[in-house]
């Protein structure tokens, strides 16, 4: 658990870097009373700008020196290359094959240098926090805590905004964004339910829930680029375990839905996870209530979103 003073800390470090985000009602007919909070309208399109911000900001300034790095399949990076690219440092930004261009664009925009790797090799970085033969200080996309801090803010504004929900809907990846969430939410209101949710084809917390540890599974890439993957980080497992209530999964199709719905209805693009969470609560998961979904992002590559939007599923 990600203690409430660094929570409350890292919310006045990042100011500047990452903005508040509204948090409107979905009018839709659904089993809950939906509303979404929306860090697609970040400055880098993602909730990631909150952890790498107050990551970097918390760091000595003789860690800085030689740069920063971090693997990431695009918010992340994004995330990293922009607070690179504010404090004057080059950034180094390892990514799996199947990262979608949209991403990689937007960093390199930023200035940041991209290595494509495949997944294997990607997955080896997360798991062992450093890109061989570069130097830098490497942000964990997950596992550092400072990130997770930063995430927790987002869980701050959502009880500014709405002292009551019932249910908080948090799309998974690696897991530091439900963890800093969540955290805050134990800490001011331990009544609200909280749930990760994963895409059908990547769903290792649901895996590793049942087997009551990490397991591999079989991960198969899709549009929902960022969540998802083959197995849960050990060190996070139980992090996240102690703090959740429940983990639900939305299917490939669910998720397109609630992308071209979100669109529809709300004029809001989401990428693949950041659907997944209103996704979750329009297929009733979450039951009844105020359930709060968290649209992590809005990073889609126009190649993905335009069949969606016409009705069909990449």
């Amino acid at each position: 658990m990600i203690p409430l003073d660094a929570i409350e800390s890292a919310r006045e470090r990042i100011a500047g870097a990452a903005v508040r985000t509204p948090l409107v009602r979905l009018h839709v007919d659904a089993p809950a009373e939906i509303w979404l909070k929306l860090e697609n309208l970040q400055p880098i399109g993602s909730f990631k700008i909150r952890g790498a911000a107050n990551a970097v900001r918390t760091a000595e300034p003789a860690q800085l020196e030689a740069g920063l790095v971090t693997a990431s399949a695009g918010n992340m990076a994004q995330g990293v290359a922009w607070i690179a690219r504010e404090l004057g440092l080059p950034a180094t930004i390892v990514v799996p094959e199947h990262a979608p261009q949209t991403k990689l664009a937007a960093v390199e925009r930023l200035g940041g240098t991209v290595r494509r790797v495949p997944y294997a090799d990607w997955w080896r970085v997360i798991e062992e926090s450093r890109v061989p033969g570069v130097e830098g200080l490497f942000i964990h996309p997950v596992e550092d805590e400072a990130v997770m801090a930063g995430n927790g803010t987002i869980a701050l504004e959502i009880l500014d905004d709405l002292p009551d929900p019932d249910a908080v809907l948090v799309p998974f990846g690696g897991g530091g964004l439900v963890t800093g969430i969540a955290s805050a939410l134990r800490a001011l209101r331990p009544e609200t339910s909280v749930y990760p949710v994963e895409p059908e084809t990547g769903a290792a917390l649901g895996a590793a829930l049942a087997a009551g540890g990490p397991t591999e599974i079989d991960y198969r890439p899709s549009f929902v680029d960022g969540s998802g993957s083959r197995s849960v980080l050990p060190g996070m497992f139980p992090r996240v375990r102690d703090l959740i209530d429940g983990a639900f999964t939305a299917s490939i199709e669910e998720t397109a839905a609630a992308v071209r719905l979100l669109a529809e209805r709300t004029r809001i693009i989401a990428e693949g996870a950041g659907a997944l969470a209103p996704a979750a609560a329009l297929a009733g998961h979450a039951g009844e209530g105020r359930v709060v979904c968290v649209v992590s992002g809005g990073n889609i590559d126009v190649s993905v979103l335009a069949p969606i939007l016409m009705g069909t599923t990449p």
